[in-house]
């Protein structure tokens, strides 16, 4: 900190200068039935047991509900994981998703 001549120290936010704007978050499905839901993992812990727990209880409520599973997008971690997340929208569009679970290890 550097004391100015009026006697008062200049103070910097420690944080920075923030970089990216903030967005609004895009608007919420009113429901899942008749949607179609991927599962996106990074091949870490136990995805295949989470998604398969997520599904069976997701499907009690929306029993329209559809999963593209995670063996359709392969891993989202890894040596080639910049490419994959930057073709899931192109993807996504092509599969018709309408939502998107990510799961991910602790």
């Amino acid at each position: 900190m550097a004391k100015t001549s009026n006697g008062l120290y200049d103070v910097v936010w420690p944080c920075g200068e923030r970089r990216l704007k903030m967005r609004p978050l895009a608007k919420r499905l009113d429901t899942l039935n008749g949607k179609t839901v991927a599962q996106l993992w990074d091949f870490l812990f136990a995805g295949d047991e989470v998604f398969s727990a997520l599904e069976e209880k997701i499907r009690e409520q929306y029993p329209d509900v559809k999963f593209v599973s995670w063996r359709e997008f392969g891993t989202t971690h890894g040596v080639n994981e910049k490419e994959l997340l930057a073709s899931l929208p192109q993807r996504f569009r092509e599969l018709g998703v309408d939502a998107a679970i990510s799961s991910m290890a602790c």
